[in-house]
């Protein structure tokens, strides 16, 4: 199978509808486009690596295995877009074309199409796929509740707040993770936020959310430390009983492209690809006095 087949396949199997816009994907204007090695698009597939985006060392991993195509969640390039026009003359951007040539595959982007929703269910029900892939890894699958489709409410058996994070750790397989508010917090309604940017608008939309729907504790991707989570001090601080836990962007939504090697098979009609998660490994390391996690 040529690699432009594995990528309209995958396509054909997602349901196409763009998360932000609600309106049919464009594959004009989506991200999902292929961000390296377009000339060799029309090679057979020897093998595909899945990543939530491609290190350097994840490129060269790919090579290892006979690889040509790595389906990527995120930029390759470190901006939106990938562009490489406002990146000439950086060297390291010279030296990750140069890796990415030595081995001569293909990249393409999977970020709208899989967040347009997956048939993960066991009834054929269509999920966010990478959402659906964290509920997979920490053990929550059935624990979700709300729209079930995003994966993004949960109500689980109660814990402390400390507790979260450290079964968030383990399952994750993170170094360590941040937790403000309440330590001590009993916790039973988690909810993802979308990026606390500091937008007024967002951010005070996942304040009012907390506190209407009862949530415990917040798992967030980005979070600045001002709005949303100055609230969650002061209501922890106020007797609330309110955490969140920091896991961080690329560390909440890898599961979601480890996942896909569980049902690319069916998306392509074929067991004869070739077929591997490469993780990124956690993206943070923690100095906490003086010693390195």
């Amino acid at each position: 199978m040529k690699k432009s087949d594995v990528i309209a396949r995958i396509k054909a199997f997602c349901g196409g509808i763009a998360f932000d816009t609600g309106k049919p994907i464009d594959d004009k204007t989506t991200r999902d486009q292929i961000t390296y090695g377009k000339q060799w698009v029309e090679e057979e597939c020897t093998g595909i690596v899945t990543c939530i985006w491609p290190t350097a060392d994840i490129i060269r991993e790919a090579q290892r295995k006979g690889a040509n195509l790595i389906i990527t969640h995120e930029a390759l390039f470190w901006n939106h877009g990938d562009h490489e026009d406002i990146l000439l003359g950086n060297r390291t951007f010279a030296a990750k074309k140069e890796l990415l040539d030595r081995w001569g595959g293909t990249v393409w982007r999977c970020h709208d199409y899989i967040h347009s929703k997956v048939p993960l269910e066991a009834d054929g029900g269509m999920v966010d796929g990478i959402f659906y892939g964290f509920a997979w890894k920490t053990g929550w699958l059935d624990y979700r509740i709300g729209d079930t489709a995003q994966s993004l409410d949960f109500e689980i058996p109660e814990m402390s707040g400390k507790e979260l994070a450290e079964h968030l750790v383990a399952s994750l397989g993170l170094n360590g993770t941040r937790l403000i508010g309440d330590l001590h917090a009993r916790v039973r309604r988690v909810h993802i936020p979308m990026h606390v940017l500091g937008n007024a608008a967002s951010d005070t939309h996942e304040i009012m959310y907390a506190d209407s729907e009862d949530v415990d504790a917040l798992v967030t991707m980005e979070f600045i430390d001002f709005t949303t989570c100055e609230y969650i001090r002061d209501a922890a601080q106020l007797g609330q009983g309110k955490c969140a836990i920091t896991v961080g962007h690329f560390n909440l939504e890898e599961p979601g492209m480890e996942y896909m090697v569980r049902w690319l098979p069916r998306a392509l009609g074929t067991n004869e690809i070739p077929l591997a998660f490469v993780p990124m490994r956690d993206t943070y390391s923690y100095v906490v006095h003086g010693v390195a996690s």
